[in-house]
């Protein structure tokens, strides 16, 4: 077993993680900052983000109304400090991230291109075609590149945050309050061995939950992992009923992840219809395709059960072509690579798990409920999505947390000595082995994934939520004893994790008792 000692560590290497890593490491040459991803340095929910990142922009926009549509779209249940915070702090993240290298798209007067999207009141998403995403992991990678204090290492696998319960066990509280972090075990991948890794500062930057679900827009890596061992190790977990599913994930039966149509494309005018070629959303809401999320997800589902179609359509034909090519040249191409042509025909799209609103409680600063442990991204709740996120927010509020993070660690600079590296035992493995086969893991996964979507997707009841709740209780056992006796794995880890979120987000929804956002139930309407 190797032990490794860092000042600063940050596992995950998306816009949040990667962000924090070259804001400290600028602003503190003299400290470590060690950043572990489970797959390869690129591969991230970030990488997948089409759409763009919200900001004020415009001189004709405000921040009331940015915050007034984030409010709208999470149902009120946002905390309102935050959001205006975000919000305020929006337009310097994208100048530092111009400053950085990043592309956007210009129009012909030289100024950069806003787009529209559903839930925003004006045009405000800075963007770079349809692959937003990749380009700001690709600006961000190349800041890595430059800095030599950071020590990036691809296919290293967190498996548990090393907290006092591994100091002292009988003696560690229950309470959060009195636990700290020390670092995490990790299982180098190249070599199959769990590592130590110990740092006065843990970050937490690991993404998002979408492989929960049989159809997510979520890469194969999104299994809710930074959560899960927070969870373990005691955080305080909040909010988890609050799922969102896009509304456009392209119809392709057994395909995952789902390939993503951007909200931007409704925004850039596309309509839905149903088979009959009827634009349903006009008789939901007045804001038809342009509604939230949530209400045009619902809205999706209801034509389904109705229907019994597998899927409804996103119509582009009316679209000048050109400037569509211009703006989606990825969603064009892949459409096209599966014979659709979108100038005379429909898209089939179904909605697909996207993003999860809950996830690790944090102050303003990015603090969770244990000492020293940082979250920011898609698994921290901050309190700006509420119970529904505003489009091409997400990116934003890991670049705005992450600010203040980085700062955060800046400004204590002092205080980064773990102390307590003596007392931290290595992982211990005695008694394991390599299973046989691992086709109860996968089947185990598949089966989670299955509950999940069938039974606590867009519309739940108390009912189904009891039902899974059976079904995952027993997953929960099966897979324990498997992972007591296994040599572990990536799968295994993963397979564990997943029935820990999938847990959260039955137990959550089972005590919501009110239809907000993304979450409802059918128990709580009222006629």
């Amino acid at each position: 077993m190797s032990k490794f000692k860092g000042d600063i560590l940050v596992l995950g290497s998306g816009v949040a993680g990667l962000s924090i890593a070259i804001k400290s490491a600028t602003a503190l040459p003299d400290k470590k900052i060690i950043v572990a991803t489970k797959a390869n340095e690129s591969e991230s929910n970030t990488k997948y983000a089409q759409g763009g990142i919200a900001a004020v922009w415009d001189e004709l926009d405000s921040f009331q109304d940015h915050i007034d549509d984030t409010m709208v779209a999470g149902d009120h249940l946002n905390n309102k400090a935050v959001v205006k915070m975000v919000v305020e702090e929006a337009p310097e993240s994208m100048r530092q991230l111009i400053e950085w290298g990043t592309d956007f798209d210009y129009n012909k007067e030289g100024e950069i291109d806003l787009g529209m999207e559903g839930g925003h009141s004006a045009n405000r998403i800075l963007h770079y075609k349809d692959i937003t995403g990749f380009e700001v992991e690709k600006t961000l990678l190349e800041q890595v590149d430059k800095l030599p204090n950071i020590e990036l290492l691809p296919y290293h696998f967190a498996i548990d945050l090393i907290t006092d319960h591994h100091l002292s066990p009988k003696s560690a509280a229950s309470d959060s309050k009195n636990i700290a972090c020390y670092g995490a075990y990790i299982l180098n991948q190249k070599t199959n061995q769990i590592e130590t890794y110990l740092a006065s500062s843990t970050i937490l930057a690991t993404g998002g939950i979408g492989q929960v679900y049989a159809a997510t827009t979520n890469p194969i890596i999104a299994t809710g992992d930074g959560i899960a061992m927070a969870y373990r190790a005691k955080a305080k977990i909040v909010d988890m009923e609050f799922v969102q599913f896009h509304p456009t994930a392209l119809y392709q039966p057994g395909i995952s992840p789902s390939f993503l149509i951007s909200e931007a494309v409704r925004g850039f005018g596309a309509y839905l219809r149903n088979k009959a070629g009827d634009r349903f959303m006009l008789k939901v809401d007045e804001r038809a395709e342009l509604a939230p999320r949530d209400v045009v997800a619902r809205a999706i589902n209801k034509e389904l059960i109705v229907s019994g179609d597998p899927h409804v359509y996103l119509d582009c034909s009316h679209l000048e072509m050109t400037a569509f090519k211009k703006h989606f040249p990825n969603i064009y191409e892949k459409c096209d690579s599966l014979g659709i042509d979108i100038a005379h025909q429909m898209i089939p799209v179904v909605p697909a798990a996207h993003y999860l609103m809950g996830g690790i409680e944090v102050d303003v600063n990015g603090y969770s409920s244990i000492q020293n442990l940082f979250a920011c991204g898609e698994c921290s709740r901050t309190g700006l999505h509420g119970a529904n996120r505003l489009a091409s927010n997400s990116l934003l509020e890991a670049l705005v947390f992450g600010e203040r993070i980085a700062e955060e660690i800046i400004q204590n600079r002092s205080k980064l000595d773990l102390g307590v590296e003596y007392k931290i035992p290595e992982w211990d493995e005695e008694g394991t082995m390599v299973p046989k086969e691992n086709v109860l893991i996968s089947h185990n996964r598949k089966t989670i994934q299955n509950i999940m979507t069938d039974l606590v997707s867009i519309v739940r009841s108390d009912e189904r939520l009891e039902k899974a709740l059976d079904h995952l209780n027993y997953l929960f056992q099966d897979t324990e004893k498997a992972y007591e006796k296994s040599k572990l794995s990536p799968q295994i880890c993963e397979l564990r994790n997943l029935n820990a979120i999938a847990y959260l987000i039955v137990h959550q929804s089972m005590k919501r008792k009110n239809n907000k956002g993304a979450f409802y139930s059918l128990d709580n309407v009222t006629t």
